[in-house]
C-alpha cells in the first residue's frame, strides 16, 4: 500500500510540475490574440512597436519604469510607432496598451541595455 501512495505521489509531482513548466515559458494564455509586438528586445537606443491585426485609433501607449513613474504617453499612434530611448537609463520598463475608454488591452515589458 505504501509503495502504491508513494508511486502515485511521484505521478501527481510530475504532472504538477509540467504543467507550472508549460505555464510559465507561455506566459500569453491560449487563444489570447497578441496585439502589439516590440522589437528590439532587449533595446539601446530605440524600440518599435508594432500593431498586429486589430488596430485601432484611440489606443494609447504608456511606458513605466519599474519603480512606477511614467516615462512615456502617446495618443497618435500609426501602426508602426518607434520611442527614441535616449533619455531611458538602463533597466526593465512596462508598457500598456490603454483602449479609448481607459481599459488595459495588453501589458507587457522590455529591457534597455546600455
Amino acid at each position: 500500500m505504501k509503495k502504491i501512495l508513494l508511486i502515485l505521489s511521484i505521478i501527481l509531482f510530475t504532472a504538477t510540475y509540467s504543467q507550472a513548466q508549460v505555464s510559465r515559458n507561455n506566459p500569453i494564455p491560449e487563444g489570447t490574440e497578441v496585439v502589439l509586438k516590440l522589437y528590439p528586445n532587449p533595446a539601446t537606443s530605440y524600440i518599435t512597436f508594432d500593431f498586429q491585426k486589430g488596430f485601432e485609433k484611440g489606443y494609447v501607449i504608456q511606458v513605466y519604469n519599474f519603480l512606477g513613474k511614467k516615462m512615456y504617453e502617446s495618443q497618435d499612434l500609426s501602426e508602426k510607432t518607434t520611442l527614441n530611448l535616449s533619455d531611458y537609463n538602463r533597466g526593465v520598463y512596462i508598457y500598456h496598451l490603454v483602449d479609448h475608454i481607459g481599459r488595459v488591452i495588453e501589458s507587457g515589458k522590455f529591457q534597455v541595455s546600455k
